[in-house]
Order: C-alpha cells, then structure tokens, then sequence
C-alpha cells in the first residue's frame, strides 16, 4: 500500500475513534460461546535448553498455522523470549501442544536482556510485516523506576524498534503504573493501521486497584503504527469477585490482554480481566468493550471522562473447564466449518509447580 494511503488510513481510523455515534454497548447482542477443549503443557518443561513456562501471551500465525507465545520470565530463568508452537484447534476440540521452535529478544545492541531488566507480557504479529511487537511493564521498586515499553522485534528475535508510550505512563515518583499493574495488553486493529495497549490497572494518579467493595479504572491507548498518540480511554475494572483467605486484601483484578474484536472496527475490543484471591483461585472474564462513546483523556485526568463501554461476552467458570488458573493470553484462532471463530487462552503458570500452563479454545458464534 503506498505511503500516501496508509496516512489516510491511520487519518480515518482516528476520525472514526473521535466521532462515533454515541451508544452503549448492547448487553443483549452477546456472541454465543462454548468450549472446544483444553490442554495443559507439562510443567517445567525443556525446549532447545529453556524452560518452558510463564506463557502470558499468544497470537496466532495465520500463515503457517502456528502460535506465537511469550514467556514472562525477566531473563531470570532463561533470556527473555518467545516460543512458536503448533496446537491443533478444529471442532473436535484441541489437540496436543507441540513447541516449535524458540528465539530470545535482542536489546537495540544486539545483546540478549540481563536478569530483571525487562518484563514481558503480550505479543502481537504485525499483520503488515510479520514482526512482533511485544509489551513489557517495567518496574517500579524502591529507587527503581524503570518506563514500561512497546518494543518491535523481527522473527529471528532481532532488536526492530520501540513505539513511544503516553507521557502519563511513565514510571515517577507518585504517577504512573504502579508495581506489576503496567502495561500490558495490546493488539493492532483497523487492519492494522492502528496498536492499541492497556495498563493492567490504575495509575498511581486515578485511584486505588480494585478490591472485594470496588472496581478501579485502567486506560486503554490508541497510537497510530508508526508511533503518534491518537486517543486514551478509561476502562472500568470489575472489583475482586472473593475476599482472600485467610488474610483479607490479598487479591486484585486487572486487564491482562486486549484483542481487536472485528479486524476493521477501531471502535470493539475483548478485554480479558484477570481477577484472583489468595486462597481462593481465579475469576476469567471476558468482556467486549465499546470505545465508540467514551471520553478521549489522553494525558489528562480522569475527571468527569465518560467511560468506555462494556458487556460480558463469556466467563469461564459457566464453560465446563476442569481447571481455572491463571489466563493472561488471548488470540483469535481458525474459524470452524460451522462459521464460529475459535478463541484461544493461555495461562501463566508463573514457573510455579502448583500452576497450570493450560490452553483453553473457545467456539464464539
């Protein structure tokens, strides 16, 4: 597409963000959903030399048919890096999970990242190029501040770019993300002329997290590709669904991915929200959120800003899974004969033998 055009596109997509019809999303016009099947990646397991594990991201590789995953180790274990893997998703169900192959992410130097300087945590493939673009959250702790970032690697793992983040995103001394509530969903939409991410939870300057009595607000962007900021949008997070036990104040809820609802729409996104208590377990949801109406606060205050709309599109206790563990990842698969597209989740079993590194595939009609 020349140049000239993909500015248009990027114009238009911003426009239509801007100057949607005001209108709530229709609780009613839910998709249907049924689980296809489910499969667990044996614990610990070894690839080329690293362990396979804390998968909290995943895309789906039309073109050859394959699955890419992050891993969320902080070069602890291994280098950070991806996987590639095969899962067989039909409408018999899932098929087992064959790891194909495995690369580490380069700094700008060409170096693999050092222990805790980076931590990974969604993956999306450019629809353009067939790069990746992959989040990681930053830090903040104690003299620590360290800027979440959006950075662009090609498929040999090779340093390719970073995308600037809003101002209001930045690690300071009392604002932006707090510890592990960063950046950390993302998605390309409008066929790709625009990326959008999300903070796992509040800002230190728009509220407290969410707990067992309220929900909180994260902000969801929109950029263009190449890099400017178009749009910020505030997502209202549901509280905690159970009190923790046996110490109470023990849990929290947040967005762990986003996922362009329609590959054209700017306007729909999933939002997967990741709740859990301590001695409890963990709540996934699923919802569709409408960007369509809500207030544009791009490094700005919350305010009186009119949030983005929201309605539940799927919880995963009422889909009959054996397990529940810790979803984080989310990617639309290959469509079924019957015309349904497949959801498929992964869970993150933070390298911990008592966790589940579970797929889990979904029929939405």
């Amino acid at each position: 597409m020349p140049r000239r055009s993909h500015r248009i596109l990027i114009a238009s997509c911003a426009l239509a963000l801007a100057s949607a019809p005001v209108a709530a999303a229709d609780p009613a016009a839910g998709a249907s959903v049924r689980l296809l099947g489910e499969q667990v990646i044996a614990h610990d397991l070894d690839f080329a030399g690293t362990t396979v594990g804390g998968l909290s991201g995943i895309d789906y590789l039309a073109r050859t048919g394959e699955y890419v995953l992050i891993s969320d180790d902080r070069s602890n274990k291994d280098p950070a890096r991806y996987y590639t893997a095969r899962i067989g998703v039909d409408e018999r169900g899932v098929g087992p999970v064959t790891i194909t192959g495995t690369r580490p992410f380069s700094t700008a130097t060409g170096a693999a990242y050092p222990p805790n300087s980076v931590d990974p945590e969604e993956i999306r493939v450019d629809p353009w190029t067939g790069d990746y673009y992959w989040t990681q959250e930053g830090e903040r702790l104690g003299a620590v501040l360290a800027d979440p970032s959006v950075r662009i690697a090609h498929p040999d793992g090779s340093y390719a770019g970073e995308l600037p983040i809003p101002d209001d995103e930045r690690m300071r001394p009392g604002t932006g993300p707090r510890q592990n509530e960063g950046l950390e969903g993302a998605t390309f939409a409008a066929g790709g002329a625009l990326f959008m991410t999300s903070t796992e939870g509040p800002l230190l300057q728009d509220g407290p997290s969410a707990t067992t009595t309220g929900g909180a607000i994260a902000r969801i962007t929109v950029q263009a590709r190449s890099g400017p900021l178009l749009a910020q949008f505030a997502y209202p997070i549901e509280p905690v669904f159970a009190e923790s036990r046996p110490e109470p104040g023990r849990g929290g809820n947040g967005i762990a991915s986003i996922l362009a609802a329609d590959p054209l729409d700017p306007t729909k996104l999933l939002v997967l929200e990741r709740s859990f208590a301590f001695g409890v377990g963990n709540k996934i949801r699923v919802y569709e959120a409408d960007l369509a109406a809500a207030t544009n606060i791009l490094d700005a205050p919350i305010g009186a800003a009119r949030p983005v709309a929201k309605r539940l599109v799927v919880d995963l206790d009422h889909v009959g899974l054996s397990a529940i563990d810790n979803v984080e990842g989310m990617t639309w698969g290959p469509r079924l004969p019957s015309g349904e597209r497949t959801l498929v989740l992964v869970s993150d079993n933070n390298f911990d033998d008592g966790k589940l590194t579970q797929v889990i595939a979904l029929a939405v009609g």
